[in-house]
């Protein structure tokens, strides 16, 4: 059945609505708890004036959104990247808002960027102005407000001079102010390949589920930055056959399979994929029509659209990155008898370990990578069986399906503390 009239060339914020009027419809949501819901209780833009290498100054813009937080403090990554706008970033909040409530954590939804182009940028520009920007948000932050991560353009490093600038102006550590950091200052084992690791471990349950074998499933993966590249490591580990890889600059593909040492070697190398000679060179939208078992979009979203959906040949999406998929692409994948895997359950492995990390922190006793590893495999399976077990017993999508369950959770949360006054 068809769950969304959305429009195409529509922004993620108008997708992520959508998507919230999908599950509220199913759940027969109260009006006024819909309303609240489809708002962010804040939303922040920063001016950023970074003195760059040369003298002058420029003035970047940042943002901070708190979607919810009725079930705990806001989580969410801060991006850097040229795109980025207000629009992306409250998308990115409210999916953060039931990620979180899927897998069950105590968090609820934020998000951050800031609008520039690391690549071009030093790391003592970078460095400037992440913490200017951080002093701009420091009143929004901290271990029982809001606690930023790593996303798109950002790394551990820039995790480090957060938490720097802010335990500066307490006066004292605070390693819980944010997640993904470095070991050496409260990092926890495990957090870098986490979310890949989810990924990995929802798309073996999926291929569990649809009586699919591992060793002969071939998989694909639009990315081959932490998340994508992590994941074509891991599931190569597992026994799949990765066939296809692309980065921002085109893609690789082999039919009998890419090796994912040399591949990384020569990305590292060249700075790209692209030109591996153990594959043929094909373009990023070439790459998400290919031949295979198991599609895995890892880069940015709305890659899945009414124009390629149709094309796609995959038996099955999982998705690794955020919003890759459009509405319109999503009634076509139903369809055709595609199951989608959606983003806020498949990549949930990111938080749920910045959620380990936030604990340790607070209690500064840390675990061992293998008890970090094990703990995210309970908690991504025992929310895969969830959410699947809504989308047959209701008959709907998995997306709706995962919608729901965070929906539900936030709004129960929501009801049971009131409105105040």
């Amino acid at each position: 059945m068809k769950e969304s009239n959305a429009v195409e060339n529509t922004s993620p914020w108008e997708v992520a609505l959508q998507q919230l009027e999908d599950a509220a419809r199913e759940l027969n949501l109260d009006p006024g708890v819909l309303e609240i819901l489809r708002t962010p209780r804040r939303a922040l833009e920063v001016a950023v004036p970074t003195r760059m290498d040369d003298g002058t100054i420029r003035v970047f813009k940042g943002y901070r959104v708190h979607h919810n937080t009725s079930r705990g403090p806001s989580k969410g990554g801060i991006r850097y990247h040229p795109q980025v706008n207000l629009d992306e970033v409250k998308a990115l909040a409210m999916w953060m808002t039931w990620k979180c409530a899927v897998v069950g954590i105590p968090f609820g939804g934020a998000k951050g960027g800031v609008l520039c182009d690391p690549n071009v940028m030093s790391q003592n520009e970078l460095q400037r102005m992440t913490r200017r920007f951080a002093n701009e948000i420091l009143p929004f932050i901290g271990p029982e407000k809001d606690i930023p991560a790593p996303d798109l353009g950002t790394n551990p490093q820039i995790m480090a001079w957060i938490m720097d600038t802010y335990s500066t102006r307490e006066g004292y550590s605070v390693p819980g102010v944010v997640t993904g950091k470095p070991m050496a200052i409260g990092g926890s084992a495990g957090r870098p390949l986490a979310t890949a690791r989810g990924v990995t471990y929802t798309t073996l349950a999926t291929l569990k589920h649809r009586g699919m074998s591992v060793e002969d499933a071939r998989i694909v993966v639009q990315g081959f930055g932490n998340v994508g590249g992590g994941t074509v490591d891991l599931m190569n580990e597992q026994g799949c056959t990765v066939v296809g890889v692309s980065d921002v600059k085109g893609g690789i593909y082999n039919p009998e399979g890419l090796n994912p040492g040399a591949l990384r070697a020569h990305a590292r190398d060249s700075g790209s994929v692209v030109g591996y000679e153990g594959g043929e060179t094909v373009t990023n939208d070439q790459l998400l029509t290919l031949e295979c078992d198991v599609l895995i979009p890892a880069a940015l979203e709305g890659v899945l659209t009414a124009q390629n959906a149709e094309d796609v040949k995959a038996t099955v999406i999982v998705e690794a990155a955020n919003g890759p998929t459009l509405p319109e692409a999503d009634d076509i994948f139903e369809d055709r008898g595609i199951p989608v895997v959606p983003d806020i359950l498949a990549n949930a492995g990111g938080v749920t370990v910045s959620y380990f990390e936030w604990v340790q922190d607070l209690q500064a006793y840390y675990w061992t990578e293998d008890e970090v590893n094990e703990r995210l495999r309970r908690i991504m399976e025992q929310s895969y069986v969830d959410v699947l077990a809504l989308a047959e017993e209701r008959k709907i999508r998995m997306r709706t399906a995962a919608t729901m369950l965070g929906v539900q959770r936030v709004a129960e949360a929501h009801m049971t503390r009131g409105l105040y006054p």
